[in-house]
Order: structure tokens, then sequence, then C-alpha cells
């Protein structure tokens, strides 16, 4: 059996990409999904494009949960993704991710061979621009961040964002982990934007 990955993708405002978002996670190889969504308190149509797509195809197979609450920012809305979820590996997606079809498979891949990392990262675009990232170093992740909110982790694993933090809450993520001496593993390809 493969492990279930959970899908959380939290959402302020973003309804007019959701549908091209869920499109690209239905074509994942990888098939073993739950999608929950978060509405972090959107003043957008997005209640109107939920109920349009909901019972609709990808979602309906996507074994899609939404979710809605005040606005409480992205970290709070992830934890409350995370809460909600119940897969062995969790990833953070945002609104408007569009990944290759066999990212979540090798990510899952990774982990899977990999009993020593906690989380699996890799490289994105951003635009037309590619983001770099690097293999995993203690030293210079302690400098910066080189890894991605939207990575692969094990649910064990996961401390939960700091909600207080306005910003780099991904980065305090990965010191988080640090700390409880869990570390990841870098997949050097591009596989979303």
């Amino acid at each position: 059996m493969r492990p279930l990955i959970s899908v959380i993708i939290p959402v302020f405002n973003h309804a007019h990409t959701l549908e091209r978002t869920l499109l690209s996670l239905a074509a994942q190889s990888y098939r073993s999904l739950e999608v929950i969504i978060v509405n972090d308190g959107s003043t957008d149509d997005f209640l109107e494009v939920m109920k349009r797509i909901q019972h609709q195809e990808p979602f309906a197979s996507l074994d899609g949960k939404v979710f809605s609450q005040s606005n409480l920012g992205a970290a709070a809305a992830r934890n409350r993704g995370f809460k909600e979820s119940t897969g062995e590996f969790i990833i953070f997606w945002d609104a408007d991710t569009i990944a290759q079809p066999e990212m979540l498979e090798k990510m899952a891949t990774v982990l899977l061979v990999h009993d020593e990392a906690s989380y699996v990262y890799c490289r994105h675009r951003f635009g037309w621009k590619r983001i770099a990232s690097q293999h995993f170093n203690t030293k210079d992740l302690l400098r910066y961040n080189y890894i991605d909110a939207t990575s692969l982790i094990r649910r064990q694993d996961f401390p939960g964002f700091d909600s207080t933090l306005d910003r780099l809450q991904d980065w305090n993520l990965w010191l988080t982990l640090l700390e409880k001496d869990k570390t990841g593993i870098f997949l050097p390809e591009t596989l979303y934007a």
C-alpha cells in the first residue's frame, strides 16, 4: 500500500487560480492523495468557485475537503490543513502551484528510499525564473533559506508553522526541524512553478 499524501492548500483571494492547481494535482501519477483546501477568509469569489467545481472533475476525484476560517494568515491556514489531514506524508501547496505530473511520485520515492530524511525538496520556477536550491547543508541553512514550503514532509516530524511570524515561516520550520536533528534531502529537479 502506498502512503497517503495530504496536499494542503491555503487559499486567500486566489479562487481564480484554484481550478488550474487542482487540474495539476489530478494529473499527478501518484494517486494516493487527499486534498485539504483551507479558505483563509477570502473576500473574492472563492465560495462560488468551489460550489461550481466541488462536485466536478478534477476535484471530485481528488478526495478533496474544504474548510473555512477567518483570515489568520498562511501559517495558521497551513496548520489548520495539517490538523484536518490524515496522510503519512504532507505537502503544502500554494493555490497557484502547477506541478509536473511526476512530482509527487518522485518525491515520495525519495522519502521511501531515504528513511533518514524527514522531508524532500526540489527546485522550482517563479514565473520565468528558476529558483535555485542546493543539497542539504546545515551550515548554509543556518545562514539563509534555500528550501521552499512546497516540500514533502513526514507527518510525524512536522512541528507546525509558527503563526506569530509575519514572514520567513518556512525557514523557521526547517530550523525548528534542524533543532530536533531532522534533516531534508534535495531532489535536483525543477518540478513545479
